[in-house]
């Protein structure tokens, strides 16, 4: 790694962060004048637990552009969250932690490590389970309970699927996908108690209950092989078009939502769902998001 104290050489700086076929090496230069005593004040005083949750935001970003299929977008957001990735090893490297090339060898030794099967010397099938447990125990890390390993930081649903899935590897499980649709449905009648019981802890009730059916409709999910958060934004998706679409045909008429009645809104929304299925009969074709399926081989990184 190399040292951070360094004086910047402002001429080869210069004509680094100018030549735009400089690759990788052009951003993290940019990523070292922008920290410099004399870079953005903003930038300066970011660190990792500030610059974290852009780095989320952007894999989200990234998520979204693939899913509209817009091939641009998808070059922009990846560069988005590119530069939060730069941007974190260049705080390590600051604080002599790790720089970036620390990262870039690390997950090449470990994509060698978990595909003997393709880069191996005799090409031996992956076990992934067994190539993961033998990296933690490199670490010296222990595990107590098949449900170590699965982030907190995970979005609800992304974290029940897990959830669920390390707890299936053991056997702790339902059987098929009715067996969870059942579970489902008397969760959904649980909830439905809830609302109509009138006790002074309604809400807290109301809100545990609903988790319950969150909770299991991802486990569903897992049973189905459907991610969740694609289902989930794919649904996001589809009621923003065809309440967009409601406007749209309101404004025609000269009306907007606030001063039209539900009932014509609903009209509208029942014409419009019929419109997509004509058309999409029509296509033969899914549209971007749908059939998407989860793929994921592991329950934890």
């Amino acid at each position: 790694m190399k040292t951070t104290t360094q004086p910047i050489d402002r001429a080869a700086s210069d004509a680094l962060i100018h030549d735009r076929e400089a690759g990788l090496e052009r951003l993290m230069e940019i990523l070292v004048r922008l920290r410099a005593p004399d870079g953005c004040p903003w930038d300066r005083k970011q660190n990792f637990a500030t610059i974290a949750p852009y780095a989320v935001e952007e894999a989200c970003e990234v998520a979204e552009a693939v899913e509209t299929g817009d091939r641009r977008a998808i070059c922009d957001e990846l560069g988005d969250l590119l530069i939060q990735i730069v941007y974190l090893a260049r705080i390590a490297e600051e604080e002599n932690s790790f720089d970036f090339q620390d990262v870039v060898r690390g997950i090449s030794d470990k994509m060698l490590r978990r595909h003997p099967h393709v880069f191996g010397a005799d090409h031996e099938t992956a076990d992934w389970e067994a190539i993961k447990a033998a990296e933690r125990a490199e670490r010296g890390e222990t595990r107590d309970s098949a449900l170590d390993g699965v982030p907190t930081t995970l979005s609800g649903l992304t974290r029940a699927l897990k959830l669920t899935k390390c707890a299936a590897k053991v056997g702790f499980d339902w059987p098929s996908p009715q067996d969870v649709l059942a579970k489902v449905t008397e969760e959904a009648r649980e909830l439905v108690d809830e609302v109509e019981r009138d006790a002074g802890d309604g809400a807290a009730r109301v809100r545990e209950e609903y988790g319950d059916l969150l909770f299991v409709l991802a486990n569903l999910a897992r049973h189905l092989d459907v991610d969740p958060e694609d289902a989930m934004r794919a649904a996001n998706a589809k009621f923003e078009r065809r309440f967009r679409e409601i406007e749209r045909r309101l404004a025609a008429q000269g009306l907007t939502p606030d001063r039209a009645i539900l009932a014509e809104m609903d009209a509208l929304w029942t014409a419009i769902k019929t419109d997509e299925r004509e058309g999409a009969e029509g296509a033969g074709e899914l549209a971007p998001g749908e059939g998407s399926r989860n793929g994921e081989r592991n329950c934890s990184g």
